[in-house]
């Protein structure tokens, strides 16, 4: 009997081993994506005028060109040097901002530049749910199809959430990053909140130079464990502080910080050097490049940008996908959600991720530039902040300038959670500085959160240090010469998975995918069929000699009966 079940197996594995040989060798078509079928979008936000682009003057505020394909809205910029209440009303209704948004009056110190500021800052829900509405509103796309459930600080605005009545898209004024705040040594400043949310939030001003307490309300230092209560919804809040030194700091929720600061309520916050007339761009909203630059960074360099890196959790920005309730998200969210078990699954830049950081978050150079760029990581986790093609100095950590002796050069940056870096970038063509002109990336050296969105590559915060010379008409880096399409990367199909990476790089999509991937695939199918066939015949080569006598003495018995002379006379 054991040698027959052997018998029995090795037919079933010969049979079916066969037949796994004969299917490798009937492999599927493949089958190429019809661009047509999927749902591109312009690479460049149509809804952005290109005049934008331009160096211009606006209330008397000198902007800077920003060449790249999606700038901030000029009237944005004018409006936040010269304040909501000094500019005209026709500037004012450029901007979306409530006239009351920025404030700024009194030269305390007669040196020309107001020294008593005040900003309004709304806290608003992006890609969460609603009792109005059946899907997310409203919405913030930070790469093509992804919208994560998010919350941020934000300007004071004079309408509506949404573009307008039609849209569920969001307010261009609403958005990820919450907005780089900039202010002066010696200036006055009042933060004012207003809880628009249905949570308890407050600002903690972290590294800023500020009073832990308020005349007027008790705590100023956002922390309700230590220093103030939590300022619940509908309530209004004043932070006031006169920095006394200056630096590139931090601003976030201090209202269970694990979830409330990695849904996004955190922003940079910059103390500039007093220098005489010395009108700030109090509010760098949306695309990083600071384009009315303070006197002391105008003295010393040709630009500036501001870069915040954040990363979050799909799972945390879900909670609020899922419910209308406040106390059911608040259960989840605080009792149920565990932090220590979490992932990072979106990484931004500037609030966005490949491919829209080549929309805004570009660093545009030309050469023999000296550039400042001040980075932010209010991420959980360490980053590594890689700049190819160029070494920049680190002259700033948290604010505090750095010896000038131990001011190194290089091209990776670590950046631990809440740190901040100053770093000086210089386009000198001398293979120290710089290798030249070109389009260099920039970008998180950790695999995972420089380079995926939702674990899909390419995404993440990829970005690029591009020279003026190799942008393209639209203010896109021009790489179609070296024969590269990015247009597939803006398409939601992309991110769904649904588009084969490598399927143009030749012609006959040798890496595409093959036909019958909608359940099992035809190969798989012809495996599992031919291995029933091997077992039924491994089970029939098994029963027959388990049955032989058996066999036997039945036809034995019915060859008799033949025989029989009844059975004969039948």
């Amino acid at each position: 009997m054991p040698i027959l079940i052997f018998i029995a197996i090795l037919t079933f594995y010969t049979v079916s081993s066969a037949t796994i040989a004969q299917a490798s060798l009937k492999l599927p078509e493949t089958v190429k994506v019809d661009p047509a079928a999927l749902t591109a979008e312009p690479m460049c936000d149509p809804k952005i005028a290109p005049s934008w682009r331009a160096a211009q003057e606006i209330e008397g505020v000198k902007i800077q060109e920003s060449p790249g394909c999606s700038p901030d809205n000029p009237a944005w910029i004018a409006a936040a040097v010269k304040g909501t209440n000094n500019i005209s009303m026709e500037t004012l209704m450029k901007t979306g901002l409530s006239p009351d948004a920025i404030i700024k009056t009194d030269d305390l110190d007669g040196d020309g530049d107001p020294d008593r500021i005040i900003i309004k800052l709304e806290i608003m829900e992006l890609n969460g749910k609603s009792p109005d509405f059946p899907g997310l509103v409203p919405t913030f796309d930070i790469a093509p199809g992804v919208q994560p459930g998010a919350w941020v600080f934000a300007p004071k605005t004079s309408g509506m959430s949404t573009e307008n009545f039609e849209s569920v898209r969001a307010n261009p004024l609403l958005r990820l990053p919450s907005p780089v705040i900039r202010v002066e040594v010696g200036d006055i400043v009042q933060i004012v909140l207003e809880n628009t949310h249905y949570f308890p939030h407050s600002i903690h001003l972290h590294g800023v130079d500020h009073p832990f307490s308020h005349k007027d309300h008790g705590g100023n230092d956002g922390v309700p464990q230590t220093s103030e209560k939590e300022l619940m919804p509908g309530e209004r809040r004043i932070y006031e502080f006169q920095a006394r030194q200056s630096g590139t700091m931090f601003y976030h929720c201090h209202v269970q910080t694990h979830t409330h600061l990695g849904m996004g309520l955190g922003g940079i916050i910059v103390v500039e050097e007093n220098k005489p007339n010395n009108w700030l761009q109090t509010l760098n909203i949306g695309a990083g490049h600071v384009r009315h630059p303070s006197v002391a960074v105008r003295e010393q360099f040709d630009q500036e940008y501001d870069l915040h890196y954040h990363a979050m959790d799909k799972e945390l920005g879900e909670i609020i996908q899922k419910y209308n309730d406040p106390r059911l998200i608040a259960r989840d969210m605080n009792q149920r959600y565990d932090i220590t078990d979490s992932t990072e699954d979106y990484f931004t830049l500037n609030g966005l991720s490949f491919p829209y950081t080549l929309r805004e978050s570009l660093i545009i150079v030309e050469p023999d530039q000296k550039i400042k760029l001040r980075l932010l990581n209010s991420g959980p986790e360490m980053i590594a902040i890689h700049t190819h093609g160029h070494h920049a100095t680190i002259t700033h950590y948290d604010g505090v300038e750095h010896n000038p002796v131990a001011q190194i050069m290089r091209d990776v940056f670590d950046m631990a959670p809440a740190q901040r870096i100053d770093l000086t970038l210089e386009t000198t063509n001398d293979g120290k500085h710089s290798y030249g002109e070109g389009d260099w990336l920039i970008h998180d050296h950790r695999e995972r959160g420089g380079f995926t969105t939702n674990g899909m590559a390419e995404g993440g915060s990829i970005s690029s240090i591009v020279y003026k010379s190799y942008l393209n008409g639209d203010g896109l880096p021009k790489v179609s010469h070296f024969g590269i399409d990015l247009s597939k990367y803006f398409t939601k199909e992309y991110y769904e998975r649904r588009l084969p990476i490598w399927q143009d790089l030749d012609e006959t999509a040798s890496l595409g995918s093959p036909a019958g991937q909608s359940g099992i695939d035809a190969a798989t199918q012809t495996t599992l069929l031919n291995a029933m066939y091997g077992l039924l015949i491994g089970l029939f080569i098994y029963l027959i000699p388990a049955r032989l006598k058996q066999i036997k003495q039945s036809a034995m018995a019915a060859v008799s009966r033949l025989k029989s002379p009844k059975g004969g006379n039948q």
